[in-house]
């Protein structure tokens, strides 16, 4: 039986090359594409891959916020991340919450096709580098090293939401949260990051990597 494998990336590039490298590979067959979480919820329930590679920075809900939910939802998925970085608290975060793969956008094709066996089978899958990184984060612990990693999970959520520019109001939809919540998340995100406005937060996650 082929495995199923879904591709969610909001530029179109990337998902038809994507698409087309994966479609000469024996065992493997591309059922469904999206560009935003949004889509990735939908099509996941309509499709059913065994496989959902997703990328992290899309309009809308986000590939982390949605790989969050999905991994609640459908705990059968596996969800491979492919990224443009391997820096930055978001891999170890991602991990612990139960993705099967971390890879970044300019790993081999023989490298995907692993992590995509891997997931399918049950297993986990991140390069090399990422691995080394993970290994040196866990014998760091000083928060100064990279201050976004006291953050909890729902702060972690808010932060990534308020450095896209998202509106209070939106980021309390998204996560079915009332406005006065977010806001408290974001002051409590602020305070322990040391900054004050939303621009020294975008600064600041520029300089640790959370973004791009």
């Amino acid at each position: 039986m082929s495995i199923r494998v879904a591709i969610v990336d909001d530029h179109n590039l990337i998902r038809l090359s994507l698409s087309r490298m994966l479609a000469d590979v024996p065992g493997i067959q591309v059922v469904a594409t999206g560009c935003s979480g949004e889509e990735a919820l939908q099509l996941v329930r309509e499709q059913q891959p065994h496989v959902l590679l997703m990328d992290l920075n899309m309009p809308g809900m986000g590939g982390m916020e949605a790989s969050l939910r999905l991994i609640r939802q459908w705990p059968e998925l596996r969800i491979v991340i492919l990224s443009v970085t391997e820096d930055g608290p978001l891999p170890s975060r991602l991990l612990q919450a139960g993705v099967a793969g971390y890879l970044t956008k300019g790993a081999e094709l023989d490298d995907l096709v692993l992590a995509i066996r891997r997931a399918a089978s049950g297993q986990r899958y991140i390069s090399p580098a990422l691995a080394q990184q993970l290994v040196l984060q866990q014998h760091a612990p000083d928060p100064d090293v990279n201050p976004f990693r006291q953050l909890s999970e729902r702060e972690m959520q808010v932060l990534l939401s308020l450095i896209a520019g998202k509106r209070i109001q939106d980021i309390a939809d998204q996560l079915f949260l009332s406005p006065k919540t977010v806001s408290t998340y974001r002051s409590r995100l602020l305070q322990k990051l040391g900054v004050d406005n939303d621009i020294a937060l975008t600064r600041l996650a520029m300089q640790h990597g959370v973004m791009t």
